[in-house]
């Protein structure tokens, strides 16, 4: 199971988030988002947005830092990602 994050720079509500995703499948990620106890409402079409004071958690739980722009690579590569525009679906 690999799951990648990359670094929380993303601003939004007052904090800064990191995006989780998964090169393998949705249903990967949604296992160790659970593990982590990340709320279902934090997933966002192919990812799931996790504020900074969570970063080192999921670093400790076993997901590997990458840059952001190698995080989307590694999302498109494995067909994974769902541009905004298209309909959010359910994790599968």
């Amino acid at each position: 199971m690999t799951v990648y994050i990359d670094p929380p720079t993303w601003p939004g509500h007052g904090r800064l988030w990191s995006h989780l995703v998964s090169d393998v499948s949705y249903g990967e990620l949604q296992l160790f988002a659970d593990g982590l106890g990340v709320p279902r409402r934090a997933f966002e079409r192919d990812h799931y947005d996790l504020p900074a004071h969570r970063y080192a958690d999921a670093v400790a739980a076993g997901a590997v830092e990458v840059g952001s722009r190698e995080l989307v690579r590694l999302l498109r590569e494995s067909g994974l990602r769902r541009p905004k525009g298209l309909m959010r679906r359910g994790l599968s």
